[in-house]
C-alpha cells in the first residue's frame, strides 16, 4: 500500500506566505491563520508543501490503508484558496446551513474554493472551523 503524501512537515509556516507571489495570498493567508489559530487554538503546521493545517487527526478505512491528516486547514493557490475539512460528511452537521452564509465560493467534495477573504463573512467561517474542528471525523 503505497504512503499518504500530504505529511505534517517541519517546514516554516512563514517561509510558505513569504513565498507566495501574489500580496493579496499573503494577506489571505495570514487573516487565515489568525482566525484558524482563533478557532481550534492550535498553531499552524505545514501538511506537505503547500498547505497549512491545524490539528490532526488518524484515519483507518476498511481497506486498512491508515495515515494522519490535518482536522482543517487552507492551501493559497492562484486561482482561490481552497479550505480543507470545513464539509463534513453528516448532512445534518450545522456547516451544511452555515456554508450558504459564506459569501461566493465553490464547493467540492470535501474543499471550500475562495477567491479572496475580503469577499467572505469572517464570522461565518469562524463558526464552521469551530463546528468543523470539534467534530469527530
Amino acid at each position: 500500500m503505497s504512503e499518504n503524501k500530504t505529511k505534517a512537515t517541519d517546514a516554516s509556516v512563514e517561509d510558505y506566505i513569504a513565498g507566495l507571489e501574489s500580496e493579496q495570498r499573503q494577506s489571505d493567508a495570514r487573516q487565515l491563520i489568525e482566525i484558524m489559530q482563533a478557532a481550534t487554538g492550535e498553531r499552524p503546521t505545514m501538511w506537505g508543501s503547500s498547505m497549512v493545517g491545524f490539528g490532526s487527526y488518524h484515519y483507518k478505512y476498511v481497506s486498512g490503508r491508515e495515515g494522519d491528516m490535518m482536522r482543517v486547514g487552507f492551501a493559497a493557490r492562484k486561482p482561490a484558496v481552497v479550505l480543507y475539512g470545513l464539509i463534513i460528511a453528516d448532512p445534518n452537521h450545522a456547516n451544511h446551513q452555515l456554508i450558504n452564509e459564506l459569501g461566493p465560493h465553490k464547493a467540492g467534495k470535501g474543499c471550500i474554493y475562495i477567491k479572496s477573504m475580503s469577499d467572505i463573512d469572517h464570522t461565518v467561517l469562524k463558526h464552521m472551523i469551530k463546528a468543523a474542528f470539534t467534530t469527530k471525523p
